[in-house]
């Protein structure tokens, strides 16, 4: 019996395992693939993660992180907004990141139950249960931290699950000719595409599209050539790049839907309690700082042997209060601005305004990032 079973082995639940364990509790980490292994994601992280890295005594330079300096966002009719990043990011990608983070955790004792998938949660008598394929482990509390749609969502009846989304997400790792310090943000008609440089001198690329394109068009080649490759700086890319990949990652209905941070006493962390529109490019970062936050309200409030129902609710209640403080409104935001793109005429004219307010621009990139924590 552990103090805490998390389900899930991404960034947020690979530092929760790190924080807790290193505060004594017993961690029991489950995930259902085996590390190293890709995942559909930007790969892209704000600096202001740095600080919080070097206090775990993490430093991504020796893991090649690239440093980004420079974001560009595109329209499909060709207008092209640059702006210098204030704090700035580095790029990584997720093969070498969580299996880093998977070894590191390991290392310190972290007990890890991989290629292992979660039937089932159950919570009674204070404490859970939680169902995998002939066993039954049990904890006082479990940490939800399984990305950004799985089947225990629907199991817990979250409302967001019963919420159609449109969207699908595929990321590719490339080779090109393009600038290691930008993170490019492409728009089409109804999605966009990132591209920046991450570790072993390759990119990371990662685009949004609709569902009802797919269909209309019947696979992601025709849909590429006739909606993504509309716009000129990723035919560019598209046309000149080394594909790196067997094949890509693919992820279906991606919903930016409010979540809730508890539900049923499991403690949601990372794209589990929220997802921000991947066009703001920081899901990496929040995942991160999350798990910084829940760690540390668990410490302040677990006791083994000693958690009763009174010290789950305090626990509970605060950390959805924190979680909203810090994450609430910049997922808001990501959902406004999101609506400003996805149609190309809208985006054009977006954009070219942006160009003409740059304090505008830097105000609504400050709004999707964070402060620097540690």
């Amino acid at each position: 019996m552990s103090d805490v079973i998390i389900i899930g082995g991404g960034l947020a639940g690979l530092f929760n395992s790190l924080l807790l364990n290193r505060a004594g509790l017993s961690v029991t980490v489950i995930e259902r693939k085996t590390y190293p292994f890709h995942r559909v994601c930007g790969e892209y992280i704000s600096n202001e993660v740095r600080p919080f890295l070097k206090s775990l005594d993490i430093d991504v330079d020796d893991l090649g992180a690239s440093h980004i300096k420079r974001l560009q966002v595109t329209s499909a009719n060709g207008t092209k907004l640059s702006q210098t990043l204030d704090l700035g990011g580095f790029g990584l990608s997720r093969y070498t990141f969580d299996h880093y983070l998977y070894q590191k955790a390991a290392a310190e004792g972290v007990k890890f139950l991989l290629n292992t998938r979660v039937e089932d949660v159950q919570f009674a008598g204070d404490e859970f249960q939680v169902t995998i394929p002939n066993e039954i482990l049990e904890a006082p509390m479990v940490i939800g931290s399984y990305g950004k749609r799985s089947n225990l969502d629907q199991k817990l009846k979250r409302d967001f699950f019963y919420k159609r989304s449109p969207y699908l997400a595929v990321k590719f790792h490339i080779k090109t000719d393009f600038p290691d310090d930008v993170i490019q943000l492409n728009n089409y008609q109804n999605g966009y595409c990132g591209i920046s440089r991450v570790d072993g001198d390759k990119y990371c690329m990662c685009y949004l599209a609709h569902r009802d394109d797919l269909r209309k068009y019947g696979n992601l080649a025709e849909l590429e050539q006739n909606i993504i490759l509309k716009n000129p700086y990723l035919r560019q890319i598209f046309t000149n790049a080394e594909f790196l990949l067997d094949k890509p990652e693919v992820i279906n209905e991606i919903s930016f839907e409010k979540k809730q941070p508890v539900e049923q006493h499991i403690l949601m962390s990372g794209d589990t309690a929220g997802m921000i529109a991947p066009l703001c490019g920081n899901g990496m970062t929040m995942a991160i700082h999350s798990a910084k936050i829940l760690s540390n309200i668990v410490i302040k409030h677990y006791q083994a042997g000693n958690f009763n129902a009174q010290r789950r609710g305090l626990l509970e209640q605060e950390y959805t209060t924190v979680w909203n403080k810090h994450f609430a409104q910049r997922l808001w935001i990501g959902r406004q601005l999101q609506r400003l793109f996805g149609n190309n005429t809208t985006t054009d004219l977006t954009l070219r305004a942006l160009k003409m307010l740059p304090p505008v621009t830097n105000y609504l990139i400050s709004k999707t990032h964070g402060k620097p924590f540690a």
